[in-house]
């Protein structure tokens, strides 16, 4: 294998080890304190630890070697942890020398899933479709505002998202192009950031209807009997494609977290009345609307599993001396004693493209909120050095683990 390697321009191996059943692994974490804030420190220190948790269990390392005239111009070795982490537990922490150490018990989960302890806000947007005219003037027109509504249902139905709607709003001019947004406007966060923003939300729901389309009647031309009896079946048994694209972008960063498409066949009576709406009984007994609401049920599915474990975010939206105020509170279950990562943000707005193209600002960690006081729709905090020493603003973000 080696002399294979060195013979060769580059030589690449993965090695991965499975993570085969949820288990719990001891592990020690390191921080540094800096600025006397043991707490960022100490939450620094419980990531090292998740860290080594997950390297143990779930590990790929990539090897890479390149030779040029019998001379190693490249050589690198990168590891990837794979494993997720559904609960946490600090037995014993200290502070020696400057450095915080934390002893946790980290439980991975065997289905790379997690267990999230709070409630994220999304808000769904329009699908629109891509070719209006697959969609006739006698059939429903709820699909555009009525599928995302629906998954959104399902996805607070889960008890893991506080959802609501803007199905008036379309992200997508082009809807062809999705999941371009188009919007490269300088000096100016995306739509989905200004969306966000706007609704106190952590992730924007959007999507497309790429394919509604009827079987083309064309192959049922022709004389005789059997061709004018299959131009009068096609009114009652038909063949109907059905492609949906869903999309989850997070409202603080404006990247795109989840993107799938999902597609079916419809066979039978493929129309969907006027009068029925997306979720209803009677829109489920039909043809499409049947499938349709088996394609929501899967994508529900699969953006729970693909968020459950990101962080859950909000942002903070009013500081009164010593006291922080955020955007979530007792619905989205935090609880007094909860801690928080607070993001400042660092430097000027980062443009690119000579300042054409927005992108967002640089934020860091800069200390720990520890939350005093729990409300209905909001929580109070406090910081181990004060705001303004902090440089902490209204608009700053705040984090879990």
């Amino acid at each position: 294998m080696g002399l294979a390697c060195l013979l060769s321009l580059s030589c690449t191996s993965i090695q991965p080890q499975a993570l085969v059943q949820s288990h719990v692994v001891t592990v020690e974490g390191q921080a540094a304190v800096s600025n006397h804030m043991p707490q960022l420190a100490k939450q620094q220190a419980l990531q090292d630890a998740i860290r080594q948790a997950s390297m143990q269990a779930s590990v790929n390392v990539r090897s890479q070697t390149q030779v040029n005239q019998n001379n190693i111009s490249l050589d690198t070795l990168s590891m990837r942890t794979a494993a997720a982490v559904s609960n946490t537990k600090i037995i014993k922490e200290w502070t020696s020398n400057n450095i915080y150490h934390v002893i946790a018990k980290v439980e991975l989960s065997a289905d790379n899933s997690c267990t999230p302890p709070y409630k994220k806000r999304i808000i769904a947007t329009a699908f629109p479709l891509v070719k209006q005219e697959q969609v006739t003037g006698y059939e429903t027109q709820d699909l555009s505002s009525g599928i995302p509504r629906e998954l959104n249902n399902y996805l607070m139905e889960s008890g893991e998202f506080i959802g609501s709607n803007a199905t008036n709003i379309n992200l997508y001019p082009r809807a062809d192009l999705a999941p371009e947004v188009q919007d490269h406007t300088a000096y100016r966060p995306s739509k989905v950031m200004q969306l966000a923003a706007t609704n106190g939300v952590q992730f924007v729901l959007s999507g497309v209807i790429r394919d509604l389309e009827v079987e083309s009647s064309e192959y049922m031309r022709g004389a005789g009997p059997l061709a004018y009896a299959r131009s009068l079946a096609r009114d009652v048994v038909a063949r109907r494609g059905l492609g949906i694209d869903v999309y989850v972008h997070d409202g603080l960063t404006g990247a795109l977290l989840f993107q799938q498409r999902y597609v079916d066949t419809v066979l039978g009576d493929v129309w969907i009345p006027a009068t029925y709406t997306v979720g209803s009984e009677r829109f489920n007994d039909t043809s499409t609307g049947e499938k349709i609401a088996q394609l929501i049920d899967r994508a529900s599915t699969d953006i729970r599993h693909a968020l459950s474990c990101y962080p859950f975010a909000t942002r903070i939206i009013e500081i009164r001396d010593d006291k922080v105020f955020i955007d979530a509170g007792a619905q989205e279950r935090l609880n007094v004693g909860d801690q928080l990562v607070v993001y400042g943000s660092i430097g000027d707005d980062l443009t690119l493209d000579g300042g054409l193209s927005f992108i967002g600002k640089n934020k860091q960690p800069v200390g720990v909120l520890t939350i005093r006081s729990i409300m209905p729709r909001y929580a109070i905090g406090s910081l181990e050095v004060s705001a303004r020493e902090l440089g902490v603003k209204v608009g700053d973000w705040v984090k879990s683990q």
